[in-house]
């Protein structure tokens, strides 16, 4: 008779060969829908037009179709096979010995994840650094650089608030002044932008911060443009250039930016692993930016140094190549086309609506997929509430944006999100145009 321990371990190891099975034949599976997808033909804008092109990419992802999320510009969920990537690597380092599995074994092969996003977006691997996040890559910048009391650094006001945060404990710890000039909300005009940031460069600026796409309009900023009048001013500005929101989200090289510094959250527009992201230095900065945590004087020349963040998990780095796959699948060019047909599809159902207001251009020129609309006489955090709230029937969330300058619902749909989808939020947006946001959620 067999033991009750030995039937125990027969069947938790066929359980485990069972999942490892299913595991491998899903990720077969995944491997042949992106090759597919890759070998699509077709016009760009005819495939973001697509549904049977996009219903295999929206296959990919385990997202809970009852609730709705069109805050990707927060974070993304991750598609099926960068979640199975995170888990067969977190198992592995818990099954053979951790420290030999993560530092012997797996922490090499991010130099594949490095050299391959670097590939992609046209740079130096020796340019990119593997971080958590785009917080984290800019704040290496904004506080890695050597400013001396009264030194200025030039942003503006609908820059990312923790970016603002930075600059601003800067101040009180080391004497600098952080100046911040407002954009027009929302700008066609790339010439004007730069003027404005070239109009408020004194002799003391030393650095410039601006974003690749703000966050809380999606405006996309004349990048190349401002870096090469910062270039000319005091003997050459550095320019830290915000790309959480324009990384995998717009078609572009980091090389054709000419910036000195880049970073990116890999959660939102890649859907990478939660707390990824990258750091780019030009190779003749690396050296003189310090790095967050303390490096031996070994790495000063290392873009590596800027990794230095003592033992931590291996899953999330290896697994952003597989969503770098899946991203290579798509094209670069056709996600671009498919985000913003998923922004017009529902912003132009109330372009010029009584009582509708856009703090984001539909231009293609001046964004992409993130538009932010305000509801005249609505509350921005009721609306919010509403939208989300279980008793409300809707589960749709967004992001509720509140600025001194403005206020609105922030909408960022992302690859996996369905037609049917938009439809059902735009229905909730028409009720409350015709009745408002009920008082109660009773009465939703």
């Amino acid at each position: 008779m067999i033991s009750r321990r030995a039937f125990v371990g027969t069947v938790t190891t066929a359980a485990a060969s069972a999942g490892a099975f299913v595991r491998s034949a899903t990720g077969a599976a995944h491997a042949s829908m992106i090759g597919e997808l890759a070998a699509t033909p077709g016009d760009i804008a005819d495939i973001a037009r697509d549904e049977d092109f996009w219903f295999r990419v929206q296959q990919a992802f385990t997202v809970d179709r009852s609730f709705t999320n069109l805050n990707n510009g927060g974070v993304s969920p991750s598609p099926l096979i960068v979640q199975e990537a995170m888990r067969r690597h977190q198992e592995y380092c818990n099954t053979s010995p951790p420290p030999h599995a993560l530092w012997g074994e797996l922490e090499p092969q991010r130099e594949v994840v490095r050299e391959r996003i670097a590939r992609k977006w046209g740079v130096n691997a020796e340019e990119i650094a593997l971080t958590r996040n785009a917080s984290e890559s800019l704040q290496i910048c904004q506080l890695g650089l050597d400013l001396e009391p009264g030194d200025e650094v030039l942003t503006s006001t609908v820059d990312y608030p923790r970016m603002i945060t930075t600059f601003k404990q800067r101040e009180r710890r080391d004497g600098i002044v952080l100046k911040q000039f407002k954009i027009p909300i929302p700008c066609e005009d790339s010439a004007k932008i730069v003027q404005l940031f070239e109009e408020n460069i004194t002799p003391k600026t030393r650095l410039v911060l601006m974003s690749h796409v703000v966050n809380i309009t999606g405006q996309i900023l004349p990048v190349r443009d401002v870096v090469a009048m910062a270039r000319t001013k005091n003997g050459g500005i550095p320019v830290i250039v915000d790309g959480a929101h324009a990384f995998a989200h717009l078609d572009f090289k980091i090389s054709d930016l000419q910036c000195d510094y880049y970073g990116v959250s890999l959660h939102k527009w890649l859907t990478a692993p939660h707390g990824t992201g990258l750091l780019y230095v030009r190779r003749d900065k690396v050296k003189s930016l310090w790095p967050m945590m303390a490096a031996e004087s070994k790495l000063d020349d290392d873009i590596r140094k800027f990794e230095e963040i003592g033992t931590h998990p291996a899953a999330p780095c290896l697994a952003i190549a597989e969503a770098l796959t899946l991203h290579q699948g798509i094209g670069g060019a056709r996600k671009e086309a498919r985000l913003r047909y998923l922004r017009d599809y529902w912003a132009k159902r109330f372009i010029g609506r009584d009582g509708v207001r856009f703090h984001t251009s539909m231009n293609p020129a001046y964004s992409c997929g993130i538009a932010t609309m305000q509801l005249s006489g609505v509350d921005t955090r009721k609306l919010y509430g509403w939208l989300v709230h279980p008793k409300a029937k809707r589960h749709i969330l967004t992001s509720p944006i509140k600025h001194e300058e403005f206020e609105g619902i922030r909408v960022t749909p992302n690859v996996y999100t369905t037609l049917d989808e938009l439809e059902r939020f735009c229905d909730a947006i028409e009720y409350v145009l015709k009745n408002g946001v009920p008082a109660s959620m009773d009465e939703a």
